[in-house]
């Protein structure tokens, strides 16, 4: 009777493992006992081992390069390697200029004027020519730009960064540390400013504002300063047609006024005589026999 029942017993236990659900709910409770294993055993160690900071290949300081600071007494050059062989074919747009010379400064793109934030400079025989580095610093962005052309900023530390576009080719890449007269790379053109032809547009900012950098060649970085009167001349170019407008509106009502007493008080006098010459032809009718 005993073997009847392991029989048994082993009959139902095949038919169990035949039925089609038992496999896939042992592999899932299988699965569920590892992955709970394996989280016990990561809480169970040291926290701190998951806080370490990456290794250098992969630090932060590698994406953003340390900026080496220029020395204040550094002497600012024009960013090319002679001076003599170009000419500046797109002044910076000022805002004290006259009115001809900020006209010379606007850059003429895409059915709109903008004015130039920097300077163009372009050889006197229309060839290509190296740019250099106008100030030391390290390099925090070069790359191609499909309408300036190939870029390269150079970041000098103290608010001062120079910027280099419409650049035919690169002879430096993010990262590199440059000194004053390193080549950059080669002038080109871009498509903003096609009338310059190969050329290089160059930028000095200070505080992310753009300075001429024409007030500024030869002279020492240190005094490279946003001047604090153009600023405010800028922001007040933008009130007139709005605070003027009223001031005359103010004064032609003022004028309308006095013209209208003028008015009223010639009114009264006319009256007043009339009034006068209807009193004596009365008086005079009175006296008459």
């Amino acid at each position: 009777m005993r073997d009847g029942e392991k029989k048994q017993s082993s009959r139902k236990v095949v038919r169990l493992f035949q039925k089609r659900w038992v496999f896939p709910t042992l592999y899932i409770a299988c699965a569920a006992i590892i992955l709970t294993a394996a989280l016990w055993y990561q809480a169970a160690k040291d926290p701190k081992q998951f806080s370490q900071k990456p290794s250098a290949p992969y630090s932060s300081q590698q994406e953003n390069p340390t900026i080496s600071v220029t020395s204040p007494s550094e002497i600012v050059k024009m960013p090319v390697a002679d001076a003599d062989q170009v000419v500046v074919k797109t002044k910076f747009y000022d805002d004290k200029a006259k009115a001809k010379e900020q006209e010379e400064a606007l850059v003429f793109y895409n059915n709109t004027y903008s004015a130039n934030t920097g300077i163009d400079l372009a050889a006197k025989d229309g060839s290509a020519f190296d740019v250099t580095a106008a100030v030391s610093g390290t390099v925090t962005k070069a790359e191609k730009d499909a309408l300036l052309g190939y870029v390269v900023t150079v970041e000098s530390g103290n608010g001062i960064s120079t910027f280099y576009q419409s650049l035919g080719k690169l002879q430096v890449a993010q990262g590199d540390t440059v000194s004053q007269g390193d080549v950059l790379g080669k002038a080109g053109m871009n498509e903003l400013n096609k009338d310059a032809g190969n050329h290089v547009h160059f930028e000095i900012r200070k505080d992310n504002v753009a300075v001429n950098p024409e007030s500024y060649f030869e002279k020492s970085v240190a005094d490279i300063k946003v001047e604090q009167a153009s600023t405010e001349a800028k922001e007040n170019s933008t009130q007139p047609a709005e605070e003027k407008q009223p001031a005359k509106d103010e004064k032609k009502q003022t004028e309308g006024d006095s013209t209208s007493s003028d008015n009223s008080k010639k009114q009264t006098t006319e009256e007043d005589a009339s009034s006068q010459s209807d009193t004596s032809s009365e008086a005079g009718d009175s006296t008459t026999p």
